[in-house]
């Protein structure tokens, strides 16, 4: 599933193509994704401006000149794809927005795990999906103190916490493993028992992730394509991630001794980390 930096990327794709565009055609090849697609799709979206292009956790907000969102997640494989000259539509490939310069966006998910849905400005913080979502971790209150009061009290590991998006918004599985190994903490940690120096140290490292990622375009494992069809290369960077067995950066230990980097499965998800160096 993408997560933060792959939307990320995303977003600021379609904003430096699409702000101050005007949507002149939408064209919803099936009824639904995840759920329905609005039966008003096409009226309420043709003939609008795009006004902005946000991104909330794993969310796209596409705000129109009318107060409009539509809101847009990507699912397991779910891409947004832009062209000047589209090719033919293939069988996922499921909306097409065009606009008024000649832009295409292709809304393509082979799974149909993804979703594309409205509301207006006014309720976009009550919207079901956004209101009970944790700490923005790009944004600038995200600090060490404000993530002790997101975990206070909290008896799951530390790792569950980060992925728990009413906690941390965003985070995924990739990136709690390696903002856990930056900041030298074992992903097994009760998350309410992180004292002070290293609530700074996590948050700091979660930025840091999430912004040298950003940076590559994201990480490509399976279906991530930034919305020009490029690769993102953050996966050449990992430290931990799908990493069994192997040294750690900067290792210098005997890892035919040691084992490399450890997996460990926490809540039927995978983690990596190095037992020396995480505490």
């Amino acid at each position: 599933m993408p997560e933060l930096p792959e939307v990320e990327t995303v977003r600021r794709a379609l904003a430096n193509r699409l702000v101050g565009r005007r949507i002149v055609s939408v064209t919803a090849r099936r009824a639904d994704l995840r759920k329905p697609l609005p039966r008003d799709l096409t009226p309420r979206l043709t003939g609008r401006k795009i006004v902005s292009i946000e991104r909330r956790a794993k969310y796209l907000l596409i705000a129109l000149d009318d107060g409009s969102v539509l809101i847009a997640h990507l699912g397991m494989s779910g891409r947004l794809l832009l062209f000047r000259d589209g090719p033919k539509p293939g069988p996922h490939d499921h909306v097409i927005l065009k606009a008024d310069d000649g832009s295409l966006v292709y809304f393509n998910d082979a799974r149909r795990f993804g979703l594309l849905t409205l509301t207006v400005k006014e309720r976009l913080s009550r919207h079901p999906l956004l209101r009970n979502l944790g700490l923005e971790p790009l944004g600038c209150g995200f600090d060490g103190a404000a993530l002790g009061k997101a975990l206070s009290g909290r008896k799951t590991s530390i790792k569950a916490a980060l992925m728990d998006q009413r906690i941390v918004a965003g985070l995924g599985n990739i990136y709690a493993s390696e903002a856990l190994f930056q900041a030298g903490i074992s992903p097994k940690r009760r998350a309410g028992s992180l004292g002070r120096e290293r609530l700074a140290k996590l948050s700091d490292a979660i930025k840091d992730v999430l912004m040298r990622a950003i940076k590559a375009g994201g990480a490509t494992l399976r279906d991530h394509r930034q919305p020009d069809g490029e690769l993102g290369y953050f996966q050449h960077d990992f430290a931990v991630y799908g990493r069994t067995g192997k040294p750690c950066p900067g290792c210098d230990c005997d890892v035919t001794a040691t084992g490399g980097i450890s997996r460990l499965v926490q809540g039927s998800r995978a983690t990596f980390y190095c037992p020396r160096r995480q505490r």
